[in-house]
């Protein structure tokens, strides 16, 4: 099964991006507003600073190497979720990049945690 074995050779860098993106999701889906101004701002910070890290990234000799598309995707995703959450969380009462709701804290350390057994176990099983 492809999921299993994507769990199964997660490393440990990808798997903080996920517990990041479990972060970002939850917080989106309390403080979720559908103004548009929001998103596409979101989306034009995205496009400027994610080709700019594709930039910083290139070596500085002529040689260029191909990119992995998923590095790409995330190299242009980061950027979106960083101006999003920034713009949905203001004035909510965050303290740096935590709710100022308990339950909130909870419930997203909570799926956190739940997604960390999941990959503990299945790199267990694995074994």
């Amino acid at each position: 099964m492809p999921l299993l074995r994507y769990l199964q050779n997660l490393s440990t860098g990808r798997t903080i991006l996920w517990c990041y993106f479990i972060w970002w999701a939850l917080s989106i889906i309390h403080h979720f507003d559908p103004t548009p101004r929001i998103w596409l701002t979101s989306l034009g910070l995205s496009g400027i600073i994610g080709a700019a890290l594709i930039i910083s990234t290139r070596p500085s000799s002529g040689t260029v190497a191909k990119m992995d598309p998923w590095v790409v995707f995330r190299l242009f995703l980061m950027p979106f979720c960083v101006s999003s959450f920034a713009a949905l969380v203001k004035d909510a009462g965050y303290v740096l990049v935590f709710p100022p709701s308990w339950r909130e804290n909870a419930t997203g350390i909570g799926l956190i945690i739940a997604f960390l057994l999941v990959v503990f176990s299945v790199k267990k099983s694995r074994q």
